[in-house]
């Protein structure tokens, strides 16, 4: 594997962590709490990869710790944007429920290329959304890079709303390739659903 495919796989990998898009500030979030969350995330990630499981195995036990730690419901309404305003209820729900299966099974499968690497949480801090906490990824045969998570309270519980590797803005990476399936697809967005429940 190449450095630059490890990257790419490690990038879209994390964006599955991603999960939900806040707009407002925290209320009783703590950067204790914050810092926590991302150490219980990160610690399970590195055991999942580091498990020696069959990649089936680790992709099912991927897919609960990012349905334990992901609002991709958020995140799915996040991804359709502006087009998500014109869907009916019946059409957002089915597109939701498509999509936290696509994004679990699609970035699940992605992990596989973290294998034998690992996260380490180095500092937290306050923004107007939550809390920032910064880590350095390790992947095999290459230099640590800085990757950047984004914790909010706002839906209810603690949870990722943004990650950005070195830069990157992988919630918004996500909303684009969304939007680039739907504009393929006329913008019918229950074309785009049936397609979402068999990819990934």
């Amino acid at each position: 594997m190449t450095s630059n495919a490890s990257r790419r796989g490690f990038l879209i990998s994390a964006s599955a962590l991603l999960a939900t898009l806040a707009a407002a500030p925290a209320v009783a979030l703590t950067e204790s709490a914050a810092r926590q969350l991302v150490d219980t995330v990160v610690s399970e990630i590195n055991g999942i990869i580091g498990s020696g499981k069959s990649d089936a195995a680790i992709l099912r036990d991927l897919e609960k710790t990012f349905a334990r730690y992901a609002d991709v419901q958020i995140m799915a309404q996040y991804a359709l944007g502006a087009d998500g305003r014109a869907a009916s209820a019946a059409q957002k729900r089915a597109f939701n429920d498509a999509f936290a299966g696509y994004i679990t099974r699609k970035y699940g499968k992605r992990f596989r290329d973290f294998i034998g690497g690992r996260i380490e949480v180095q500092s937290a801090r306050a923004i107007k959304a939550g809390y920032e906490i910064k880590t350095l990824a390790y992947l095999r045969g290459q230099s640590p890079f800085d990757v950047t998570f984004h914790v909010s309270d706002k839906s209810g519980r603690d949870q990722f709303f943004n990650v950005y590797i070195e830069g990157v803005n992988l919630l918004l990476t996500e909303r684009t390739e969304i939007g680039a399936m739907l504009d393929k697809r006329g913008g019918n967005i229950d074309l785009l659903t049936q397609d979402l429940n068999k990819a990934g």
